[in-house]
């Protein structure tokens, strides 16, 4: 080509000139119209270049995209040199021939052939830009070639597509919320007018004009900030008998109830109380705009519980839960949650309105997970006041929170586990269908979550307390094996070993398979646990519990050889002397009161452990263990201690020490003849026959003449009763079953705070024990408690674990048992 006609070529191009295409929008075809022509020579470089157009004219050509050309421009030489190399327009050297040769056709073009394509290119350019960012300005069918060579890789006009479009519909959003906040501004005082119209049908129009423009978010702002426009909607919605307009207000107020700003309008504009009279609307759009609107006035504005309180909408909410829209119901639940935390008055009004037994019915009829968990929480709440507690569990509450425990939603679980956990120590009297629930508390002591093995341990602890059935039922569904590994694998995590012990010492005393138990405690290897839970760094609040569970296994005979080489009695001896010498130190001082460690009383311990020694004393190997650890003399000393129950366990063990003759003659040489005289004139006919045993063994190697006088006394004592005279009697009473009362688990917090039962607050105080102020006081207590005077149960889980910190567990009297006053063993 001539550099003449190069420059024709170029303003060729820049005019623009329209290039001629098929129907179809197709490059016409340019072999098609020069059939007449020969097929230039491939030596030429033009004609290397017109082969490529016709394969690659469609490839970026490094415009659009920057990327640098994939074939050479068309030269502007005239002449054709087969060792000179293509230079394209941009610089970049051109492929050589044997490159253009492999893999394409030989094909030809003519000059006039790829000037047109050029141009063609050139020409669409605009197109295409405009194809990428107002693809609506363009003419429909228009064809758009496309420059993109490789599908992987986006031309540059592709890459600024997506931005351009997101910044031109920025520009429009703006430009129509400047609009919807210009007309809504210019509206509100009309409408505000309107809405206060005497005419119904001017109201109506009027409140259809508000909602229509509050769905918009340049006008409702608008609309929020007219406390005129809001107090006018609230008395429309209040005032008209129009079912359209009272909606039409009603959804205003639920898209306003989604700003702060609006929230706050409305709670201002006395919108409360009408929204709770919307409650009792019969169309279901207005019970859906009511109770949403309220549900966020509750979570987002201050003063909100108290108004919906006053205005009666707990009872209203309560009545709403006999619906059945799923969805409907898990917003009324959380707003009776909301409402009912922390607040007694809102739990009893709940009481009162028969919630509970809905809540309960919901629980069982439904399987919506949010619903179910909303649900769940609101009985969490209303677990801890004394009065819904039976309420729920006499509905069925126990059992309809035991179908959801294998949930696959771990909060759904864990708020039915804390509730089981508030409910458990109401649910201790005889209940039917506790066996599903058992079991699967049985089944979740293996779960990985420990707070979810923590509260499966407490709720067992508390099922199995003073309630045979739910004892056999938990032995029979393989709970002992399943408690001790749990305390196997806890280690030292006395959240989970102390319940789930308090659990294995209720099952070993006192129903048909408490020797089974007390074998299978045995079998399962928990003797060396137990007693490696009586060493550091155990606390109070667990030793004492396994005092009692060791005393109970003590029972069964087979237990005291393997009690005695895992070294059970040198360690209860051990305990025994640090917390007698702690009673001492504190009687010494003058003081009246009991002295605590971690919240449990030293005379506790000091009665369980005498207790214990007491029932491993019956046999002979153990007998001479007690002997050699030289603790006699504290027996000896706890026969003036001012406790009946200490008292009892003393005189029982020295009754049995005095069963051998070395026993009997170390416990005439401490001086025990006198303290034994005097009880026996005891008040407690427990303590006063245990004396009259351990005399009666003393003074068989006495003279016969003081053998009689004895004799003599004792039958006197006891004629008003029975005959005493022969030991075989005596012997049958003190083999008796004496094992502990069971006590309801209670978690013990930092401070270990503990409640006795009001029986025994009764002794102490006739024996000059009162209870110190502390003796109830539990620190890290949650803000609501309950409603009583009771350590408060957890409402609401904290966010990161379980708090156990806070259990209303009501301490059970033991039964009347003077004969074999048992320890009632309570950590309350």
């Amino acid at each position: 080509m001539s550099q003449q006609g190069y420059q024709q070529h170029s303003q060729y191009q820049q005019r623009g000139a329209p290039m001629p295409q098929q129907q179809g929008g197709q490059y016409m075809d340019v072999q098609q119209g020069q059939q007449g022509q020969q097929p230039m020579q491939i030596h030429d470089s033009n004609a290397k270049t017109m082969m490529w157009a016709q394969n690659q004219y469609m490839a970026d050509s490094g415009i659009n995209s920057g990327n640098p050309s994939q074939a050479p421009s068309i030269s502007s030489k005239s002449h054709h040199s087969h060792h000179e190399d293509d230079i394209n327009m941009d610089g970049t050297s051109g492929m050589g021939y044997e490159e253009w040769d492999q893999g394409y056709p030989p094909q030809g073009y003519t000059q006039e052939q790829v000037d047109e394509m050029n141009q063609q290119l050139n020409q669409t350019r605009s197109q295409r830009v405009r194809a990428a960012m107002f693809p609506e300005t363009l003419d429909e069918g228009l064809p758009i070639p496309s420059t993109q060579f490789d599908p992987q890789q986006p031309t540059a006009v592709q890459r600024l597509a997506e931005p351009s479009q997101m910044l031109k519909h920025a520009v429009v959003n703006l430009i129509n919320y400047q609009d919807d906040a210009d007309l809504a501004t210019r509206a509100i005082p009309e409408l505000t007018k309107l809405l206060n119209d005497e005419d119904q049908v001017v109201v109506s129009q009027a409140a259809m004009m508000v909602h229509q423009l509050s769905k918009k978010e340049a006008s409702r702002h608008a609309i929020m900030n007219s406390p005129q426009m809001v107090a006018a909607l609230v008395r429309a919605m209040t005032n008209s008998n129009d079912v359209e307009t009272t909606r039409c207000a009603a959804g205003t107020l639920h898209n306003l109830s989604h700003h702060r700003q609006g929230l706050l309008a409305i709670f201002k504009s006395g919108g409360i109380p009408a929204l709770v009279r919307l409650l009792s609307s019969p169309v279901e759009s207005v019970l859906f705009y009511a109770i949403t609107t309220l549900h966020n006035l509750l979570l987002h504005q201050e003063g909100s519980k108290m108004a919906v309180r006053l205005a009666g909408g707990l009872q209203k909410m309560v009545m709403l839960l006999q619906r059945n829209n799923v969805k409907f119901l898990a917003i009324t639940t959380d707003c009776l949650q909301i409402l009912a935390y922390g607040n007694q008055e809102s739990k009893l009004i709940i009481l009162a309105s028969g919630g509970p037994g809905e809540l309960v019915r919901i629980m069982r009829s439904y399987n919506y997970e949010k619903l179910l968990w909303t649900t769940s929480r609101v009985l969490k709440v209303l677990s801890v006041c004394p009065s819904n507690k039976p309420a729920i569990v006499e509905a069925g509450g126990m059992q309809a929170l035991a179908m959801h425990l294998g949930h696959p939603s771990t909060r759904l679980v864990q708020n039915c586990l804390w509730t089981l956990r508030n409910l458990s120590d109401a649910a201790t009297k005889e209940m039917e269908n506790m066996e599903g629930l058992i079991g699967m508390l049985v089944q979740l002591l293996t779960s990985n979550d420990i707070n979810v093995v923590t509260c499966s341990a407490g709720i067992l602890s508390n099922l199995t307390c003073n309630n045979h059935r739910n004892k056999i039922i938990a032995c029979q569904s393989g709970g002992i094996e399943a408690l001790m590994r749990t305390c196997i694998q806890a280690g030292d995590r006395e959240e989970i070993t102390e319940p789930a012990v308090c659990a294995l010492r209720h099952m070993t005393s006192r129903h048909p398979e408490a020797e089974m138990a007390q074998n299978a405690v045995r079998l399962h290897y928990g003797l060396p646990i137990l007693v490696k839970m009586l060493h550091p760094p155990s606390r109070w609040p667990l030793i004492k519990a396994v005092i009692g569970l060791i005393r109970n296994l003590a029972l069964c005979p087979a237990n005291h050889a393997p009690l005695r080489e895992h070294g059970a009695l040198p360690r209860l001896v051990q305990l025994l002397v640090r917390a007698h010498q702690d009673t001492q130190g504190r009687s010494s001082m003058g003081s009246n009161s009991s002295a605590y460690a971690d919240g449990v009383r030293m005379e506790e311990i000091v009665e369980g452990t005498v207790g214990a020694l007491h029932i491993l004393g019956r046999e002979a190997h153990n007998r001479a263990v007690i002997r050699g650890l030289s603790c006699i003399p504290i027996f000896v000393q706890l026969l003036y201690s001012d406790i009946n129950n200490i008292q009892r366990v003393a005189a029982g063990v020295l009754c049995e020490l005095a069963a051998d003759k070395e026993g009997a003659e170390i416990i005439e040489q401490e001086g025990a003849t006198a303290p034994l005289t005097e009880l026996l004139h005891s008040c407690n006919e427990g303590v006063a026959t245990y004396a009259a045993a351990v005399l009666f063994r003393m003074s068989e190697d006495k003279p016969q003449e003081y053998r009689k006088r004895l004799s003599v006394e004792l039958t006197s004592l006891f004629r008003t009763d029975q005959e005493w005279g022969h030991p075989s009697d005596l012997d049958a009473m003190m083999m008796g079953d004496e094992s502990y009362h069971d006590q309801v688990y209670s978690q013990h917090n930092s401070s270990h705070g503990s409640m006795q039962s009001q029986q025994q607050q009764q002794q102490q105080q006739q024996h000059g024990h009162q209870p110190q102020g502390g003796y109830h006081h539990q620190q890290n207590m949650p803000m609501d408690m309950g409603g009583g005077g009771y350590p408060p149960q957890m409402e609401m889980a904290p966010p990161a674990e379980i708090d156990f910190d806070s259990m209303n567990l009501d301490s059970l009297p033991p039964p009347d048992n003077s004969q074999m006053a048992a320890w009632f063993d309570t950590d309350l």
